[in-house]
């Protein structure tokens, strides 16, 4: 059987199919952005926050270089906009779904662990003193000397969410997903020496940290921040990239698990139907022409007897075969 192409699997002819194959990561999905809404919804804990540790914590309060919905554009879309790029040039369902569907997981995924752990840790931003006393006079609590903040309590809620950094951690983790699909689509480890190669691999990675950059410009985090939300997003991104591809340095990097167990899976049915085919097929006996002489009287009778016995034995040995 000829390999199968991959023109032959669209989204039109497969795309059905496959996705209900992945219906429970798509609802699984769905679960993981109701997470991350509760997780934005419900307070962070407030930590302790005394006059003494004020003093790094007096950065202006700027607004954002990169806006919050910059982030998406920037982690999800792009690389969407490039996953349509190769499938319009390869048209295999099979890679654009299992991109698309990991860089979802991703980001999501990232964004779940991300906000768990700024709810839970409550780090002040480095403008929290501006955030708490949007006057610029200080109110502590007597006896504790805890602050006694009377800003907005919107802005007084995102600053105590520092740790980690969550522009960062999305920016690595879609854009960390994207690297490692690149990587894998123009072979970048196919020991041929083509260093340029490196240079389009690790472009992403340069947007994902410039993003993490523009936090520390502006006073929105501190620098551990911002490293471990990098940290964060670039692991998750590498183990949802290697659960639906091969590693880039396989020979086989190039395309999804998918789409080779599929053909397997195809070769495999195409041997068994002719493997049936095959032991069905029936062959023509051989058979034997035997004569038989009349009888006349007693003695031909018993001459014939005698000779007709090696005929009579072998149709019996006949039957019983």
């Amino acid at each position: 059987m000829p390999e199968i192409q991959l023109g032959a699997h669209t989204v039109k002819s497969h795309g059905v199919k496959v996705a209900r194959l992945h219906m429970h990561d798509w609802l699984i999905l769905l679960l993981l952005v109701v997470i991350v809404i509760i997780l934005n919804v419900i307070e962070p804990f407030h930590r302790f926050v005394g006059e003494g540790m004020m003093d790094d914590l007096r950065y202006p309060l700027k607004s954002n270089t990169v806006p919050f919905w910059a982030v998406p554009i920037i982690a999800i879309i792009l690389p969407f906009a490039i996953f349509l790029v190769y499938y319009f040039y390869r048209r295999d369902v099979y890679d654009l779904h299992h991109a698309i569907l990991g860089i979802l997981f991703s980001v999501l995924i990232t964004g779940v662990i991300t906000d768990a752990i700024k709810d839970a840790v409550g780090r002040p931003r480095p403008d929290f003193f501006w955030r708490c006393f949007p006057n610029g006079t200080g109110i502590y609590d007597p006896v504790t000397k805890d602050v006694m903040c009377f800003g907005d309590k919107h802005v007084i809620k995102e600053g105590h969410k520092s740790f980690p950094s969550g522009h960062t951690s999305w920016s690595f983790a879609g854009l960390g997903f994207l690297a490692w699909y690149l990587s894998g689509k123009i072979r970048v480890f196919d020991r041929r020496g083509h260093v340029a190669k490196l240079c389009i691999v690790f472009l992403p990675l340069l947007f994902a940290a410039l993003v993490g950059i523009s936090r520390v410009d502006d006073y929105w985090h501190h620098w551990q921040d911002v490293f471990a939300g990098g940290l964060l997003g670039l692991t998750v991104s590498s183990f949802c990239y290697l659960q639906f591809f091969p590693p880039p340095y396989h020979k086989d990097g190039w395309g999804p698990h998918a789409y080779f167990q599929m053909l397997a899976e195809s070769r495999s049915v195409t041997q068994s139907s002719s493997a049936i085919a095959n032991h069905l097929t029936v062959q023509p006996s051989e058979m034997g022409t035997f004569y038989a002489q009349p009888v006349y009287d007693g003695e031909s009778a018993d001459h014939n007897s005698r000779d007709t016995s090696p005929i009579l034995d072998s149709l019996e040995l006949g039957r019983r075969i």
